[in-house]
């Protein structure tokens, strides 16, 4: 379970720098929340992807086109007014198992692998854990180390 940058001081230090940089204090404290569950469920150090992305471990990917590249396994952003939370698991053949989750998680949007969500208070943590859990070892098994 690598990460991107192999959990190097500097990508520490970049994200206790992003984290730190966050303006609304509510917002600061539920990324702490994130990053800790992220944590718990990955066993990976956060990296940064990007300019606003917290990602933990990594895959290598490869289209049909021949474009590949390297991508996190897990993550979150926090945006203005909400969170994106990328679930890059697709489901697969566990589609009942989200779906079970998604009906007892709160309030929230869905993109392709992306759950908005504008409030931690507003959904169930525990289910969203295992939301995150799902997603990660689907990963896994798809790309695996």
């Amino acid at each position: 379970m690598s990460g991107k940058a192999e959990n190097t001081d500097r990508s520490r230090d970049e994200v206790v720098e992003f984290i730190a940089s966050i303006g609304d204090d509510r917002q600061r404290d539920e990324t702490h929340v994130l990053d800790a569950m992220h944590r718990r469920v990955t066993g990976c150090e956060p990296a940064m992807w990007g300019p606003s992305i917290i990602g933990y471990g990594s895959y290598h990917y490869r289209y049909d086109s021949g474009r590949e590249g390297d991508w996190m396994r897990a993550g979150f952003s926090p945006r203005k007014g909400k969170f994106s939370i990328y679930l890059m698991g697709n489901y697969c053949d566990r589609r009942a198992k989200a779906d079970d989750l998604f009906a007892r998680l709160g309030q929230y949007k869905t993109g392709k692998s992306c759950l908005y969500v504008t409030r931690l208070e507003r959904i169930d943590l525990d289910v969203l854990e295992r939301l995150v859990d799902l997603s990660w070892h689907i990963m896994l098994e798809k790309y695996p180390e």
